[in-house]
């Protein structure tokens, strides 16, 4: 009979496909579980996550666009609820041409977030003003995308996104999504 925790962790980090033991993969929630302090702020990326972050983007980012595109589409169909920003579009279908041209737009933000990873509070100023006071983009959503492009990541690259690279990359645009919402406070 499989523990409550290890039974949790094979749902949400596929642990079993990934055969990984319960040791490992108990260790490893701890450190998914405990990415966020109880002030619910992010802990800072490490030396070691930066490096990840910008190697697994050195791999992937020639498909941004593909990437971009699906975690956009995915965001629109899973919650509904961010199609108020896109109401002026004609077409919201996954595919779409305004779809895809904010999808590159997304991911050239998360290129351009890597590039900035050692300051991203700094670095994303510019873009957090134009969410919060010319966008008006509740900040939720944000995460909400994060979550998409960290689901698209995984589909499109299951042998390069290990466990590693989830955690790496779960903070990493949790941390960007903090960044961007820092004009909202």
């Amino acid at each position: 009979m499989k523990r409550p925790l290890q039974h949790i962790l094979e749902v949400v980090l596929g642990v079993s496909m990934l055969g990984l033991d319960y040791k490992t993969s108990h260790s490893l929630s701890f450190k998914v579980l405990s990415n966020t302090e109880s002030t619910g702020k992010m802990t800072s990326l490490t030396p070691k996550d930066k490096d990840t972050v910008r190697s697994f983007w050195a791999k992937v980012s020639g498909r941004a666009e593909d990437i971009g595109m699906d975690a956009l589409a995915r965001m629109l169909i899973v919650y509904p609820q961010t199609k108020t920003y896109f109401a002026h579009w004609k077409d919201l279908s996954p595919g779409s041409a305004p779809v895809k041209k904010h999808g590159i737009t997304v991911m050239n933000g998360v290129g351009f977030a890597v590039e900035k990873i050692d300051d991203l509070k700094a670095g994303l100023l510019s873009l957090s003003e134009l969410h919060a006071f010319t966008l008006r983009v509740d900040p939720a959503n944000f995460k909400i995308l994060s979550h998409n492009i960290l689901v698209v990541l995984a589909t499109m690259f299951p042998k390069e996104f290990t466990p590693q690279v989830h955690v790496s990359m779960d903070k990493f645009l949790a941390a960007l999504a903090l960044a961007l919402a820092e004009k909202y406070r």
